[in-house]
């Protein structure tokens, strides 16, 4: 089982990206808004799924443990097959997906391409009390730090000095001060 890559965008099309790993390219699907801010040459970590068929090894790449865990349980329903799990992530969060599921809120299913009524009930059944939303406090800090990261790398810092930065700087009120206060740490490019 491949359970993370840490490597390199290589190429980013839609909702693919090719990272390459020790000198291999490896294509994983992604959600369309991660392969959106995976720059080409820019560092990326990836928690991943590799599912095997009989005519098919495909990799799934999630930003956030969190991400790849909500896969996991839709693709456990019945009728869900990864391209659809992989639908709904791209249209909410885990924290939306559980507040959809407690809500009971079939048309948030019903908006992803592929998932019909049945389907959208089957989801809420068979997810219900599966899902839990994180406190909104501890959520922020962390989706904060992960989409700076993103952008330092982005902008060219490699991977472990940003995370370093990061660190270095500890706890902000938002994302905007997080970076900025990144980016006072990691000093002029140079």
């Amino acid at each position: 089982m491949i359970a993370r890559l840490d490597g390199t965008v290589l190429g980013a099309t839609g909702s693919r990206l090719v990272v390459g790993v020790g000198g291999v390219g490896l294509a994983v699907a992604v959600t369309p808004q991660q392969s959106l801010v995976a720059a080409v040459g820019s560092a990326i970590a990836l928690h991943t799924t590799l599912i095997v068929r009989e005519d098919d090894l495909s990799l799934y790449g999630f930003a956030t443990q969190a991400e790849l865990d909500a896969f996991d349980l839709l693709r456990s329903v019945s009728g869900v097959g990864p391209k659809s799990a992989l639908g709904v992530l791209s249209h909410m969060t885990p924290d939306q997906l559980a507040d959809a599921v407690a809500r009971e809120d079939e048309r948030a299913f019903k908006a992803v391409s592929g998932i019909g009524p049945k389907t959208a009930r089957l989801i809420i059944v068979q997810l219900a009390g599966k899902l839990h939303a994180s406190a909104p406090s501890a959520a922020t800090p962390s989706d904060a730090g992960a989409d700076v990261l993103v952008a330092l790398t982005g902008l060219g810092w490699p991977e472990r000095q940003a995370r370093a930065a990061l660190d270095a700087v500890g706890a902000q009120p938002d994302a905007g001060s997080l970076l900025r206060a990144a980016l006072a740490e990691l000093g002029p490019r140079g």
